[in-house]
């Protein structure tokens, strides 16, 4: 039996793929190969720390893997030992799975779609890419805490009978004196139980601010968050995010596609060969989406800085036509295209000249 496994892994290697599917795992890795003539030429199932070991013995070739978690680990990992790895949108590869779903349909199919000229693929991020965007992903998860904690607070005092004004400030000033002030009305326990959810809020007020510190320092030394910040309503929360998520842009030929990939594009329904625009489509991140259209109502709420801007003369001109959250929309959509054109050109932005041609 041994010898028959030795003999079939030494036709394996002799083998010249035209692509290789990698199904990835926790522990456990599921590859199928094409052989340029179409055929299956190699189905296996290897353990993570087998991975360098088994494609060191295969020859060179595309290998296509789907977009998840260790992904850009694993095609930094091939990529250094010649191969060409593709990293697929989950969703592409579906179409090409056929059978019931197992983990060899899947690496077939996913081998099958890396061999499509015209795919959509997922740039590869540097080690630096994913330890931002990591920094990004924590942050944004503590302030969701925050948020659920303070509400949570709230929410015990609603029931008590007690409400306070909007606003984490006022809650914060006053929580203390209402305590005092309803002992007779708040029991010790309940009294006990808000005490500690207003630490946890400390706790996490702590931690907010040393992630985003630690932001701020990055954007102060990288050169592309740099170039970024120069742009009306971008500050280093967007720029940091924006530089993790896409690097320098490579992956998009225009802004316009960059503006699509966040979502801020309107939604397009055609018949009949008339097209019927909807709201926009919400694609892409949600979070780098989010920041932007945050940067839109920042730079919406000082209307006489407008005219500082390249674009503040269209800006003059939308807002006379659309309702605000559209001209949001629109004026976030304007400042996603403009920071892609300075992230992929390597400039700075001109307040009084607008590079509309790169755009």
């Amino acid at each position: 039996m041994a010898t028959k496994g030795n003999a079939t892994r030494a036709r394996t290697e002799q083998t010249q793929f035209s692509s290789i599917g990698i199904d990835i795992g926790k522990d456990v890795f599921h590859i199928v190969g094409f052989d340029h003539d179409g055929k299956i030429a190699l189905r296996r199932k290897i353990k993570r720390l087998a991975l360098v070991e088994t494609f060191d013995r295969l020859p060179r070739c595309i290998v296509g893997m789907e977009a998840c978690l260790s992904a850009h680990f694993v095609s930094r990992t091939l990529r250094k030992m010649g191969f060409q790895p593709r990293i697929i949108p989950a969703k592409y590869t579906k179409p090409f799975v056929k059978g019931q779903k197992n983990d060899y349909n899947d690496a077939e199919g996913i081998a099958e779609a890396a061999l499509r000229p015209n795919l959509k693929l997922v740039s590869e991020k540097t080690q630096d890419q994913l330890d931002l965007q990591a920094l990004h992903r924590v942050r944004s998860r503590l302030v969701s805490r925050r948020t659920a904690t303070i509400n949570q607070i709230r929410a015990f005092l609603i029931e008590q009978g007690i409400t306070v004004r909007t606003g984490a400030q006022a809650l914060r000033k006053s929580l203390f004196a209402i305590l005092q002030q309803r002992e007779d009305e708040i029991s010790p326990r309940m009294s006990s139980i808000i005490v500690g959810l207003y630490e946890d809020w400390l706790w996490l007020d702590e931690r907010v601010e040393s992630l985003t510190k630690e932001i701020d320092k990055i954007a102060a030394v990288e050169d592309n968050c740099r170039r970024l910040m120069s742009v009306p309503g971008i500050g280093p929360m967007i720029s940091t995010a924006m530089v993790a998520a896409i690097g320098t842009g490579e992956a998009f030929g225009r802004g316009r596609d960059f503006g699509a990939w966040l979502g801020l594009v309107p939604r397009q329904f055609s018949t009949g060969g008339k097209p019927i625009l909807g709201r926009i489509s919400k694609r892409g991140s949600r979070y780098l989406r989010t920041l932007f259209v945050q940067a839109a109502h920042v730079i919406l709420m000082r209307p006489h800085n407008w005219e500082k801007f390249s674009f503040g003369p269209w800006l003059q001109q939308a807002s006379t036509r659309l309702h605000k959250n559209k001209l949001a929309a629109a004026l976030a959509n304007k400042l996603a295209r403009i920071a892609w054109s300075i992230l992929r050109n390597g400039k700075t932005f001109d307040t009084h000249r607008l590079a509309a041609a790169s755009i």
